[in-house]
């Protein structure tokens, strides 16, 4: 074991994550056991249906290129959906350090770079790494696009990059599927939205938008798009459904702020919280979040517009979710969750996301976990009305503010 491993092991966070994540799971079981209801038997008939333009309906996945993305692109592939594969494997916060590189003059004429004997501009380097980055995120896009398609010759798949922390790119996802849509002569509406992506951070990143990265990868991200994306859900001729992942871990939080310092992730910063990032904690939040948006944009959309919103907990999957950790810890962790028969593979993993996307409508609302149709009930707090309408209007004020920055900054 290493000295960053030993660290951590030492820490508060993963005893939080052993400990209460594990019960957290074992209670979520419990009451899958006791008092798990099926929200439906059957899967709905209009999937291999028309889209209302000619095709297929379209279903959009983010964090699509491994782990449950991958497996849930390809089962709704299969489903009879067009898929629309959205992904940027790039960590944002490599990508925004050279970004601001980029826009800091006196960087320029204070460093260079020495390779090889040779003296580079620093503005070269940092240009060729960003080029770099972004044809590495495009080729893993396509990459699963491939991978999936010798599975099945017939699925109908187009890959698009999006990078839910930063709103710039959000925006430039919508432009590009707004454009594609046009382009296919389709009807201008996508049925099935699944917000998938996500991470656990291991240390506290801001982004471009002045947000803590895992925040906004997990909450202010997905807000985001699924507000951008409402035009296009409520267009469709069919019944069109937004199904958000969240997790069993949501059961840790006792108490909830909605304030905009907090969705912006600043409590979570080093220097407020003695010096150690709570990536437990920052988690555990920005899962409950998600899940709270669900509730409440399944109030104001379900009744009015005819949209479904559906929350999924996959449980436990062996996905790359902890890949910024010490190998040996993730390693030990999936060893213990596999002897606990906790532990399962992407394939089988996504059964409760399945069964989200392909319930029948009136089972909009629900909690979905377990597999085969089932669905819980969540914590109590996570159907506070009051603490949903609050959050539903400061996650707004945050996202009118980014897009009134974002277009100072396209003015200028």
């Amino acid at each position: 074991m290493d000295r960053e491993a030993l660290r951590m092991v030492c820490s508060p966070e993963f005893w939080r994550m052993g400990v209460l994540w594990t019960l957290s799971l074992l209670y979520s079981y419990l009451l899958l056991f006791l008092h798990g209801r099926t929200a439906t038997s059957r899967r709905r008939r209009d999937v291999g249906g028309r889209d209302g333009g000619g095709g297929r309906p379209i279903c959009v996945v983010t964090g699509a290129t491994s782990g449950l993305g991958q497996a849930a692109a390809a089962a709704l592939a299969r489903e009879g959906y067009h898929v629309v594969l959205g992904e940027s494997r790039v960590p944002c916060a490599f990508v925004w350090t050279f970004r601001r590189a980029l826009g800091a003059p006196s960087y320029w004429t204070i460093c260079t770079v020495a390779i090889g004997g040779i003296v580079w501009s620093s503005a070269l380097v940092v240009s060729f790494l960003l080029c770099t980055i972004v044809i590495t995120a495009a080729l893993f896009v396509k990459q699963t696009a491939q991978e999936i398609r010798r599975q099945q010759p017939d699925a109908c798949l187009e890959a698009f990059q999006v990078d839910l922390s930063s709103c710039i790119s959000i925006k430039k996802f919508e432009t590009s599927l707004n454009q594609w849509i046009r382009a296919s002569n389709r009807e201008p509406a996508i049925q099935l939205l699944i917000n998938n992506a996500g991470m656990l951070a291991k240390s506290h990143r801001v982004t471009e938008d002045g947000i803590d990265e895992m925040m906004q990868t997990n909450y202010v991200g997905p807000f985001m798009l699924t507000s951008i994306l409402l035009p296009l859900l409520k267009n469709s001729h069919v019944p069109s459904r937004v199904v958000n992942l969240t997790s069993f871990t949501h059961r840790c939080v006792s108490q909830i702020d909605v304030s905009e310092e907090a969705l912006r992730g600043v409590k979570f910063d080093q220097r407020s919280v003695g010096g150690s990032y709570p990536l437990a904690s920052t988690y555990e939040y920005t899962k409950f979040c998600l899940l709270m948006f669900s509730y409440e944009l399944h109030r104001q959309l379900h009744l009015s517009s005819g949209i479904s919103v559906m929350a999924a907990d996959p449980g436990v999957v062996e996905t790359g979710i902890m890949r910024e950790l010490p190998p040996c810890l993730s390693r030990f962790a999936f060893f213990a969750l596999r002897v606990m028969n906790l532990l399962r593979k992407p394939d089988t993993g996504i059964n409760a996301v399945l069964d989200a996307a392909l319930a029948p409508p009136e089972a909009s609302g629900k909690y979905f976990f377990g597999g085969n149709g089932r669905t819980v009930r969540s914590s109590a707090l996570s159907y506070d009305m009051e603490t949903a309408k609050k959050l539903w209007a400061e996650s707004s004020a945050l996202l009118q503010e980014l897009q009134l920055r974002d277009y100072e900054l396209r003015s200028n």
